[in-house]
C-alpha cells in the first residue's frame, strides 16, 4: 500500500513550501493538488493555479511523486497543457503523476462561457482530451514535423513538445472514473485508476459501492486483456463521509478496508484549520509514524 496526501493550493509561497516539504519528510509516496480554477465552498478563498504550484513543489522536494487530483478538459487544451506537464516533469526529475478526469459540472465548467454538455458529450470530450495527451506526452516520433490531430473537440497542427520525456513512454496516466464508460476507458488506456466513489449518507453503503466499483474495474481490465494487478488503484479516503484524518484509528481503519478491496494507493487531505477537512496536524504526524505498520510486509 502506498500513501498520498492532497495539499489544497490555498497557501502563499513560501509558506506553502512547508506543506510540500512536510509531505516528503513525513514519508508520503505522493502528494497532489486540485486542478480547479475555484472549488465548491472555497470559491471565495485564496486559491492558486495548479501548474505553478506543482513547479514550485518540484523545486523544494526530491523524492515524492507530484500530481494533479485531478486535471480535466473543462478549461484546458491538450497541447499547452501537455507542454506544461512535460516541463514540470523535467524540473521534478520525472516525478509527475497525471491524474485526469472528465471534469465536474461546477464553476470550472462554465467560467469561460462554455455551453452545458450532456454526460455523453463530457465523456467524448474527455476521451479525446486524454488520448491527445497520451500522444503528446510521448513526444514527436523521430523525423516527424510535430504532432497533428483533428477531432470533434480539439485540433493540433504540428504541435511541438518539450523533447524526450523524463520517463518512457510518458509520465504515468491515472484516470478517474466511476461509470461503465469511464471504467472501460480507464482499463484501456490508463496506468492507474482513481476513484472517490459516489456520495452516500451511510458509510457502510459507500464502502459497499466502492467495493463494487473495484470489482467492475477488474472486469473491465480483463475485457481489455489487461491484468488488473498491473494497474495502480487509488482511493480518495475522504469521500467516505468522515474525514479520514480525524484520528489515527479512523485512518488505519480506512486503509485496511481499502487494502481488502484491492486498492494499491490511498489519498487523504492535509488537515485544514476549519471547514472541510478540518483537523489537527498532530494526527497526520501520528499516522506517518505508523506507516511501517500500515504497509504490506516486504
Amino acid at each position: 500500500m502506498r500513501f498520498g496526501i492532497v495539499i489544497l493550493p490555498q497557501h502563499d509561497w513560501p509558506e506553502a513550501a512547508r506543506y510540500w516539504r512536510g509531505a516528503e519528510e513525513l514519508g508520503f509516496d505522493h502528494a497532489w493538488t486540485y486542478d480547479h480554477l475555484a472549488w465548491r465552498g472555497l470559491a471565495g478563498e485564496r486559491w492558486h493555479a495548479t501548474v505553478p504550484t506543482l513547479t514550485a513543489a518540484a523545486t523544494v522536494t526530491e523524492r515524492i511523486g507530484l500530481g494533479t487530483f485531478v486535471a480535466s478538459p473543462n478549461f484546458r487544451h491538450p497541447v499547452p497543457f501537455a507542454k506544461e506537464l512535460a516541463t514540470v516533469d523535467d524540473i521534478a526529475g520525472g516525478r509527475m503523476l497525471l491524474g485526469i478526469g472528465s471534469g465536474g459540472t461546477g464553476f470550472d465548467a462554465f467560467v469561460l462561457g462554455q455551453p452545458e454538455l450532456t454526460p455523453r458529450q463530457r465523456h467524448e470530450r474527455f476521451v479525446e482530451f486524454t488520448e491527445a495527451l497520451d500522444v503528446l506526452l510521448r513526444f514527436e516520433p523521430a523525423g516527424a514535423g510535430g504532432i497533428s490531430f483533428e477531432g470533434a473537440w480539439y485540433t493540433a497542427d504540428e504541435a511541438r513538445m518539450v523533447g524526450e520525456p523524463a520517463r518512457h513512454p510518458r509520465m504515468p496516466l491515472h484516470v478517474a472514473a466511476l461509470g461503465p464508460r469511464g471504467l472501460a476507458f480507464a482499463a484501456r488506456v490508463a496506468d492507474g485508476w482513481i476513484t472517490t466513489g459516489s456520495t452516500f449518507e451511510d458509510r457502510g453503503d459507500w464502502w459497499k459501492q466502492v467495493g463494487e466499483l473495484s470489482r467492475r474495474f477488474e472486469e473491465a481490465c480483463e475485457r481489455q486483456g489487461r491484468d488488473p494487478a498491473s494497474l495502480d488503484r487509488t482511493l480518495s479516503l475522504d469521500a467516505e463521509g468522515r474525514y479520514s484524518l480525524e484520528s489515527a484509528g479512523a485512518f488505519e481503519d480506512a486503509v485496511g478496508r481499502a487494502r481488502e478491496l484491492g486498492f494499491t494507493d490511498v489519498v487523504a487531505h492535509w488537515p485544514r484549520p476549519e471547514g472541510i477537512y478540518a483537523g489537527n496536524e498532530s494526527v497526520l504526524e501520528e499516522v506517518a509514524s505508523r506507516f511501517g505498520a500500515l504497509r504490506e510486509p516486504a
